[in-house]
């Protein structure tokens, strides 16, 4: 799996580490040690992955993820410290698709890369079958060419976005647990108390326009999950 990745952190030993391992398993990576050199190379060349430092000395990594979030919607994992669960939600919230605590696991960081990259790239894709698209009440969603229109307005949707909304699109009717669209999308053991799911449900209604008491298209079903119907 080929791929350029973007390392965002002010500690060069940190980074220097994080190119290493991502290096061994044939990644290209392009380093930056502050927000500003970062959003300047994101403009300048294609990129498939960012990893974000949220503590930076100029831009954090916060607002990095914002501006991308503009453009592009190429995958983007956090980097934040220990404890700091405020800045892992208000990541999650702007538009990013995973994130880790320092310190770290090289392998697992590795290993985060890969699935999201993974993800990424269905949406790439050039050749699906006619099932790809879903159209109901004002809503269109093509999984071959990762487009999103609302009452034929384009939404734009970060892979895991898209991933959850076309899981319920798909299922439409019915109740999804937090527990199954979160080890269906993230294709990972989903545990107690995990917010994840609940921040990118919240993420996309903001981005649906949509009420948070009386919602038209995601529903919550109390103590259940989530539905559309």
């Amino acid at each position: 799996m080929q791929a350029d990745i973007l390392v965002v952190d002010d500690e060069p030993e940190i980074a220097d580490l994080v190119e290493v391992y991502l290096q061994s398993e044939g990644f290209t990576v392009h380093k930056c040690g502050t927000g500003a050199a970062a959003l300047a190379l994101v403009g300048e060349r294609p990129l498939d992955l960012a990893i974000l430092d949220v503590m930076l000395p100029d831009l954090d990594g916060l607002t990095i993820c914002a501006e991308i979030r503009k453009d592009y919607h190429f995958p983007i994992l956090m980097l934040t410290a220990k404890g700091e669960d405020l800045d892992k939600i208000t990541g999650l919230t702007i538009g990013a698709d995973d994130y880790l605590t320092k310190p770290f696991n090289p392998l697992e960081l590795v290993a985060r890369v890969k699935a999201q990259l993974r993800r990424y790239t269905r949406y790439n894709e050039s050749e699906r079958g006619a099932g790809d698209v879903i159209d109901f009440n004002g809503l269109v969603i093509n999984r071959s060419s990762h487009e999103c229109w609302l009452y034929d307005k384009p939404l734009v949707l970060t892979p895991i976005e898209f991933d959850i909304l076309w899981l319920l699109c798909e299922n439409r009717g019915q109740v999804i647990s937090a527990e199954q669209l979160f080890e269906t999308v993230w294709r990972e053991k989903y545990l107690d108390r995990n917010n994840t799911v609940m921040v990118h449900i919240r993420r996309l209604r903001e981005k649906m326009g949509e009420p948070s008491r009386n919602p038209r298209f995601i529903k919550t079903v109390w103590g259940v999950g989530y539905k559309i119907d």
